[in-house]
């Protein structure tokens, strides 16, 4: 019984940290709350949590979440690179 319990430290690793019932990702807004102090980052704090909540009632953590609010601010429609980073078509000269 003894040689198992020296194997289990593993089976935790990829469980995501948890800050309570939530994401510990999150706890950056909780930074941000405890520096500025105020009543609207109270409340904005509380939108946070109440958005993250409904994304893991959904099944999605903190990542797919905000690659979700990502694609609803964009679009689906983008292309693989931006227009500057384009190749240009060159001609240079020669046959």
């Amino acid at each position: 019984m003894a040689e198992e319990g020296v194997t289990w430290h593993w089976r935790n690793t990829m469980k995501p940290v948890r800050f309570f019932m939530f994401d510990a990702r999150i706890g950056f807004f909780l930074l941000v709350v405890l520096v500025h102090f105020r009543e609207w980052t109270l409340g904005m704090f509380a939108v946070f949590l109440g958005i993250f909540w409904i994304f893991e009632r959904k099944g999605l953590t903190f990542a797919p979440a905000m690659r979700a609010i990502r694609l609803w601010f964009i679009g689906k429609d983008r292309p693989a690179w931006i227009f500057s980073r384009r190749r240009k078509m060159i001609d240079t000269g020669s046959s």
